[in-house]
């Protein structure tokens, strides 16, 4: 009989896990739901909030293990085969707060701020060290005190763009990593960020504001 690998402990701890996360996914979100209603209820014409939310999918979890540990590009050490362990993971529970416009981020990452005080501020940055958006990771602790999850506050056209882009950069991950695609992502990001720039004076608030 063959001897389990690393990744065999990984995939079984990701399945006895996955009922916890999914447990902590739907408190952040109810959570994020709950503080951020009165900002969707002043919304104006044109402007938008959309809470997204996810649990890490197992073989993206056992990829961003790799990374984490510095071994992107190889395998985990099959003589540590119970040495890995996904609550290292600072993500397996993520909600994505989506606003446009750009005006209401601060608006809304105060508020969430307020609530997840004990959160830790590791804001999403590009590949020159400019923050593209917060992110903060911390514990759903009613319901867990072992899985992390994350809450980012990202502009709206550039979370779009991640939802179709990370997907796509996870299979062709040594595309996705090489100089030149890592310079066309910034200029899609950036070129997202002057357009919302742009069109945002002509965003109206709601009437009153």
């Amino acid at each position: 009989m063959e001897a389990r690998t690393p990744e065999d402990h990984l995939r079984e701890q990701y399945f006895d896990l996955l009922p916890e996360m999914q447990r902590v996914v739907l408190q952040l979100e109810a959570e994020v739901r709950y503080h951020t209603l009165p900002i969707l209820h002043t919304l104006g014409i044109g402007e938008q909030l959309v809470v997204d939310s996810r649990v890490k999918e197992c073989e993206s979890a056992l990829q961003k293990l790799l990374r984490i540990k510095g071994l992107e590009g190889r395998k985990f050490d099959p003589d540590c085969a119970g040495g890995y362990s996904l609550l290292d993971l600072p993500d397996l529970a993520a909600v994505r707060v989506l606003v446009f416009p750009n005006r209401r981020l601060d608006e809304v990452d105060k508020t969430l701020r307020a609530h997840f005080q004990n959160w830790t501020a590791k804001p999403l940055k590009d590949r020159k060290g400019e923050v593209l958006a917060p992110r903060y990771i911390g514990h759903c602790e009613d319901v867990s005190r072992a899985v992390r999850a994350e809450y980012q506050v990202v502009p709206m056209l550039l979370g779009l763009f991640w939802r179709v882009e990370h997907p796509a950069m996870y299979k062709f991950r040594r595309v996705a990593n090489s100089r030149e695609m890592r310079r066309r992502r910034g200029e899609v990001e950036r070129v997202l960020a002057h357009f919302e720039q742009g069109i945002e004076p002509y965003i109206l608030p709601r009437s009153g504001e």
